[in-house]
């Protein structure tokens, strides 16, 4: 079966972030040697019977080499719903999809509404381990934190956007 991952807090290439070449390698050293990255933002397609350990093994692996990343996967027939779902709103370009390690979030929850309205966005759907918000303004990415102020754990975000495109380039749909 076919998963995406999202590595948090990565811009490969860039001082002070793993490589493309460093997220493949501990990507193959969890067992996974046909993953493939997408952009450059830590987001990795790959197939597993356990993707889970797979990440966190992949993540274990950059920290030993001294870039602690949290990573989160989710597999790409989900992910493909959700932007089945999206990809036709007319405010899409304002909504993120953010993967982090809790169960399900309530959207309704005086905790949840408070953080997102001060971070001016609304999470709009929850499930286990993923959110999608509506930020108010476009260029803008309030998911991570929100989510994170929730939750107490680390998340990270991709925009709608982005995730379009990675279900086209790997024809994931």
């Amino acid at each position: 079966m076919r998963y995406v991952a999202f590595l948090r807090n990565v811009n490969q290439g860039q001082r002070g972030h793993p490589s493309t070449a460093m997220i493949l390698d501990a990507f193959a050293v969890a067992g996974c040697d046909g993953a493939v990255t997408f952009q450059s933002n830590g987001t990795v397609v790959f197939s597993a019977a356990e993707p889970d350990a797979v990440v966190a093994d992949a993540a274990a692996m950059l920290d030993s080499l001294g870039y602690p990343r949290a990573g989160f996967a989710m597999a790409a027939s989900e992910i493909a719903n959700l932007g089945r779902t999206y990809a036709t709103a007319q405010a899409a370009s304002r909504m993120e999809l953010t993967l982090h390690g809790a169960d399900v979030i309530d959207l309704d929850d005086d905790a949840v509404v408070r953080a997102a309205t001060h971070r001016r966005c609304r999470v709009i759907a929850s499930g286990a381990g993923w959110v999608v918000s509506l930020n108010e303004r476009e260029r803008e990415s309030n998911g991570t934190p929100v989510v994170e102020q929730v939750t107490g754990g680390p998340a990270t975000s991709r925009s709608i956007g982005t995730v379009l495109r990675l279900l086209d380039r790997h024809g994931l749909w």
